[in-house]
């Protein structure tokens, strides 16, 4: 019934691309509230997902917002491409690129090597195009002001991470790390590491903890659940 589904349910959504992941609960919410004609609903996810990322949201509702703590702790999983040779303030295409690298020199066994490198407990600066806080301001709001911004490194761990070189100078990957690890970041280190630049193109979560994409449903999915659901 979509009355005890609201008083404590966790869902698995498939994202769609340009989505904000606050889009995503605020839908769901909208239409939860409307047909059950409640003004109050708790709903909440576990671990953002950018605009331009797709895949495996975590959304908590009612009681089980409670979970959302820990579940936000999980290891994700995500696939992706780089795009060697170019870099953008932002490390993926919401800005445009701004800086040519020579790629030439890439090698297989340099990519490898570079690859093994990221294994690991490690230092990770993240995106001025983030949402880090900054003096009490989002970091992504004082970058598109033009701002110069200083951020804090923090701890991650990469616990696997293959790449597929065979359409280089894109370079598709599968990772999986640490709750906190910035994959736009992993793409621009990446390029650094390789004396040339590194640009995230696409990207996609496929795993939070033990929860799975292949387990998930569409936003659209899950409001013809709410409508046609037993109240």
């Amino acid at each position: 019934m979509l009355t005890e589904f609201a008083q404590g349910s966790t869902i698995l959504v498939d994202k769609p691309l340009h989505w904000t992941s606050f889009d995503a609960v605020n839908k769901l919410r909208w239409h939860l509230r409307k047909r059950l004609g409640v003004k109050k609903l708790k709903v909440g996810h576990a671990g953002t997902l950018d605009p331009l990322a797709t895949g495996l949201l975590v959304i908590c509702i009612g009681k089980h917002t409670k979970l959302i703590e820990g579940l936000m702790g999980d290891s994700k999983t995500y696939t992706g491409t780089i795009l060697l040779g170019k870099t953008t303030p932002s490390y993926d295409l919401e800005t445009e690129y701004n800086e040519t690298f020579p790629a030439e020199h890439i090698t297989p066994e340099l990519l490898e090597s570079v690859r093994a490198s990221f294994m690991g407990v490690q230092q990770q600066v993240p995106p001025i195009f983030s949402a880090k806080q900054v003096d009490g301001k989002r970091a992504y709001d004082m970058a598109r002001a033009g701002k110069e911004i200083v951020l804090q490194a923090n701890t991650i761990e990469i616990s696997d991470f293959q790449i597929n070189t065979s359409r280089f100078p894109e370079i598709d990957f599968e990772i999986t790390c640490s709750k906190g690890t910035y994959i736009r970041s992993i793409a621009y280190d990446f390029g650094v590491k390789l004396n040339s630049g590194g640009t995230l193109i696409a990207l996609r979560r496929t795993a939070s903890g033990t929860n799975r994409i292949e387990a998930s449903k569409t936003v659209e999915d899950w409001i013809t659940f709410i409508e046609e659901a037993e109240l």
